[in-house]
């Protein structure tokens, strides 16, 4: 920039254009239009292209050119344009875009689908806390429809708390993280095993071939109502299994269904970088053959106590409870070399609270009511690999990397 122009985007009173061209896109516009203005020694100061359906939007911010010839840059732009069947708009002003607010934040709208008046909702209320819209992208448009705003004016904790009553009267999952640097650096994931990684829960799946799923049914039933804690109900549950066969443990395993979508969020995490675990208030039985499988960092869980080939119906080693499972989500990152800060937790039941809330970023997956209150954000829709949109990946980049490996 020359050094009469260099404080066009620092200050306010120097005199610019803002250079505005749409219509049906096609190859070639963008480099017309600044081959176009190049010839007028103007300097860029900000640049915004959008494409929908087929439809360009592209605005210039440029300095204004050399006394005398912005009436001829005016008239070469719009006959430019014209020659490309292209519609063109030019503004004077001054300086750059107004400062953005402090507070920077990230807020990805889920919706199934994703409607005019939820969307509407969304941007009302972003606006009373008194955060502007800076940008709206998309990120997915299936299996749900996934967009992206980027807001600034407001802190990240209360925009997320104003959001949240919402997004629950509207239908529509929402989360909210603070922007920068570090939404693209090296995180790990964290994940509840039953009905969060795969559809069951194996404690039932180990009872179906003990022939004791009613009395473990009541086991649950009566820690629900809070009679008994998670460790007590443990015990009891696994004391129905006494003299179970070892190789009963083989057919679990076959039994066990994976989520929707947790392969594509396991398989995608991985290409990037990541690093991922789970942890289960289950059986490293079966932990232990999924972390074969899929590829997994990390796994933790109860261990069935087998002895002569027969389970005894005890347990081993460290239990795994609700405050096990922050435990380990703190011990899982330190080995990881990730700060707390940059791990995401994903969990459906009161047991994964502590590790959702000990997370930068816990996800409740199809959870209880009690438990997507309690957590940073909710997602209510049955694809596992829908987390990936709140980490800001997009859906076409899953699927270029999986063209990429297919090659």
């Amino acid at each position: 920039m020359s050094a009469s122009q260099t404080s066009a985007s620092q200050t306010p009173e120097v005199p610019t254009l803002l250079v505005k061209i749409f219509g049906k896109d096609r190859p070639g516009i963008t480099a017309g239009l600044f081959d176009t203005l190049a010839a007028y020694l103007v300097d860029v100061v900000d640049i915004e292209q959008v494409v929908t359906r087929g439809r360009l939007v592209l605005c210039v911010l440029v300095t204004q050119p050399p006394a005398g010839l912005e009436g001829d840059l005016r008239a070469t732009v719009h006959s430019w344009a014209e020659s490309m069947k292209m519609q063109a708009e030019i503004i004077s002003g001054h300086g750059d875009n107004r400062p953005r607010g402090l507070g920077r934040s990230l807020v990805t709208v889920l919706g199934h689908p994703l409607t005019a008046e939820s969307t509407a909702a969304i941007a009302a209320r972003i606006a009373k806390t008194g955060g502007n819209i800076d940008r709206i992208f998309r990120l997915a448009k299936y299996p749900v429809t996934a967009v992206e705003f980027a807001v600034s004016g407001v802190e990240t904790e209360p925009l997320r708390t104003a959001l949240a009553s919402d997004a629950a009267a509207l239908g529509v999952d929402v989360a909210v993280v603070s922007a920068g640097l570090h939404r693209r650096a090296q995180r790990l994931v964290v994940m509840d095993v039953d009905s969060t990684l795969i559809q069951d829960e194996v404690i039932e799946l180990f009872a179906a071939h003990a022939g004791c799923e009613d009395q473990v049914a009541e086991v649950t039933a009566a820690a629900m109502r809070g009679e008994l804690d998670f460790e007590q109900s443990l015990h009891a549950r696994v004391a129905l299994l006494k003299g179970l066969d070892a190789s009963v443990v083989e057919k679990v395993r076959n039994e066990v269904r994976l989520t929707p979508g947790a392969r594509t969020l396991i398989r995608t995490l991985k290409r990037l970088g990541y690093q991922v675990g789970v942890v289960s208030g289950g059986f490293t039985q079966v932990t232990d053959d999924l972390k074969e499988r899929l590829g997994l960092d990390f796994a933790q869980a109860n261990t069935l106590e087998i002895v002569d080939g027969k389970l005894t119906g005890r347990v081993t080693g460290e239990i795994v409870d609700r405050a096990g499972k922050a435990r380990l989500l703190r011990r899982f990152a330190a080995e990881a070399g990730v700060p707390l800060s940059q791990t995401v937790a994903i969990g459906d039941g009161a047991n994964d609270l502590d590790m959702l809330n000990a997370a930068g970023l816990g996800v409740a997956f199809n959870a209880k009511p009690v438990v997507r209150e309690a957590a940073h954000t909710a997602v209510n829709f049955p694809f596992l690999d829908t987390v990936l949109y709140l980490l800001g990946i997009t859906r076409e980049e899953v699927e270029a990397a999986d063209t990429h490996d297919e090659g």
